[in-house]
């Protein structure tokens, strides 16, 4: 029992928060104005009890493992969720289901925790179907909104698409390999012509959670439509787990069939970058500006997976997404705070935002220079790095297209500075008292954006791990 609570002790706090919830929830219930401030101390106590009492095992015949890099994955994914109960506490107060919401994006949560632990193909496909259903549910949260109906059956049908794909995948591997065991697939696989045709459709799979090209399609329509605490979850949580359990399963598993998904990876990555910084560029609409412009950031991402080192890619890729996490909640809670006491979601409306709102402006400067990798905030160092890891193994073309790549994001994130700082507007949006949960989300995020950049000792931990 001590060993199920020492290497589950993750999963069964964050359990004991869902119950907690419930039982708030089911019970005489309490006004929104208590409920958030306490759903947002449990999980700040929840972030902070990542960092103790950690360890590595395996639980129910090695089904389930952990790690001390595992364990550190987890907490990113608690920093975010705590950060999102923070910046979007605007939107939270005013639902009406507010304790239906904690409860949906946790249970989400908990499934991504039960993922990245998986050891085995059967509990990692009951993780991702606890991770995906509840997200749909969540982003047809603004329940008077059309766009809002419509982005969740977007995101229903294509969930159900992949998930069967991903099915049919898993299938094909345990039909050649006679296992659902991670590590015993390892060793059984021999790069056949039915191994490969089940790894492109586990592959695919992946393609749609992580909106690589062509697999990106309900990915703007979705963000546009869903409330903006939602959508940061799908922008950073969801495709921080599905980032980390790809490359647990790129590096770890799929190791023998590195030269069929290494070409993959190169292939789908330019596009991913190329498409999505093209369409980034058309963008008026806030939420879809920041869409494509996830898009192109997993290009990247891709890029560090195609390294022949594996542990400099999958640090790298840590590395990243803990910087993205900063960079993008930081965008998104300077969002958030806009449209909901405004209305407003087009990038025009922000011009001279700097004149009323001085410290949401730089606030989101910070976020935008971070995501286009100018120093010296932590995206620089990110990108950097991720550059760096696709060097040793990919050709010298692809870390050209993705330099050139960067250049092109650059025009797009300095066309909404400009907006903010240079352009008149002679409506422009009225001075904003920001809430103290949500000034205080956004000074984490700047800080994160600019000392995980400056503190070197960050990535010399993730690559100790």
């Amino acid at each position: 029992m001590n060993e199920l609570f020492t290497l589950m002790k993750s999963e069964l706090v964050l359990t004991g928060i869902i119950f907690l919830l419930l039982f708030i929830k089911i019970g005489k219930g309490v006004k929104n104005e208590t409920l958030l401030p306490l759903a947002q101390v449990l999980l700040l106590a929840n972030f902070v009890f990542g960092f103790v009492l950690n360890t590595e095992g395996r639980l129910f015949g090695d089904m389930f493992y952990t790690t001390h890099l595992i364990a550190f994955q987890k907490n990113i994914l608690n920093l975010g969720v705590y950060l999102i109960t923070l910046l979007c506490a605007d939107w939270l107060r005013k639902t009406p289901h507010l304790a239906e919401f904690l409860l949906l994006m946790l249970s989400a949560l908990l499934g991504m925790f039960f993922m990245i632990s998986s050891a085995n193909l059967l509990i990692f496909y009951l993780a991702l179907e606890l991770a995906t259903i509840p997200v749909a549910a969540m982003a047809n949260f603004d329940l008077d909104k059309k766009k809002s109906a419509e982005g969740a059956m977007k995101m229903i049908l294509s969930s159900a698409f992949s998930s069967g794909i991903l099915l049919f995948g898993i299938s094909l591997i345990y039909g050649s390999t006679g296992s659902i065991s991670l590590p015993e697939i390892q060793e059984r696989l021999d790069g056949s012509t039915l191994q490969i045709l089940a790894f492109i459709f586990f592959f695919t799979a992946f393609a749609f959670k992580l909106s690589m090209v062509p697999f990106h399609l309900w990915t703007a329509d979705v963000y546009e439509g869903s409330p903006i605490a939602v959508t940061s979850f799908l922008s950073v949580i969801s495709k921080g787990a599905v980032a980390f359990i790809f490359m647990t399963m790129l590096f770890r598993v799929f190791t023998p069939m590195k030269e069929v998904w290494q070409v993959m990876i190169i292939i789908l990555s330019v596009l991913t970058m190329v498409v999505g910084n093209l369409f980034a560029l058309r963008q008026q609409n806030i939420k879809r500006f920041l869409a494509f412009s996830s898009i192109a950031q997993v290009g990247f991402i891709l890029l560090a997976l195609s390294s022949d080192d594996f542990h400099m890619g999958s640090t790298a890729v840590i590395y990243f997404v803990l910087i993205y996490l900063f960079s993008n909640l930081a965008a998104f809670g300077v969002a958030s705070v806009i449209t909901e006491r405004t209305g407003k979601e087009n990038i025009d409306d922000y011009k001279g935002l700097y004149k009323t709102n001085p410290f949401m402006s730089w606030i989101l400067a910070l976020a935008l220079f971070s995501l286009a990798g100018i120093p010296p905030t932590a995206g620089f160092f990110g990108k950097l790095f991720l550059i760096t890891a696709g060097a040793s193994g990919a050709a010298y073309w692809f870390i050209l297209v993705a330099a050139l790549n960067m250049i092109i994001s650059l025009y797009y994130y300095l066309r909404v500075i400009r907006a903010v700082f240079m352009d008149k507007n002679d409506n422009p949006i009225e001075p904003l008292k920001l809430m103290a949960p949500v000034k205080l989300g956004m000074l984490l995020c700047g800080a994160g954006i600019v000392l995980a950049g400056l503190l070197s000792w960050i990535y010399d931990y993730i690559h100790s791990l």
